[in-house]
């Protein structure tokens, strides 16, 4: 698996989710239920992530959905 966002913006893992589900590549949203140990603070963020073989074309997505700056570096 590779991690494509980290963010702490609810709204935009929302979106990013949409895009990859339209684009049938399949993801998974990490850390999505911390906030009962945070306590809804929003401190930790989350993590989206793809299979190897989808990192390539979920990053082109991104970026050509204008979120490249929201990328995390590629390994």
């Amino acid at each position: 698996m590779r991690e494509l966002v980290r963010t702490n913006d609810i709204v935009l893992v929302s979106a990013i989710g949409a895009l990859l589900d339209g684009a049938n590549i399949h993801h998974l949203v990490l850390d999505q239920n911390m906030s009962i140990i945070e306590g809804s603070l929003g401190v930790l963020p989350r993590r989206i992530l793809v299979h190897e073989d989808d990192a390539v074309e979920a990053r082109a997505l991104l970026t050509e959905a204008g979120l490249s700056h929201e990328l995390r570096g590629d390994d």
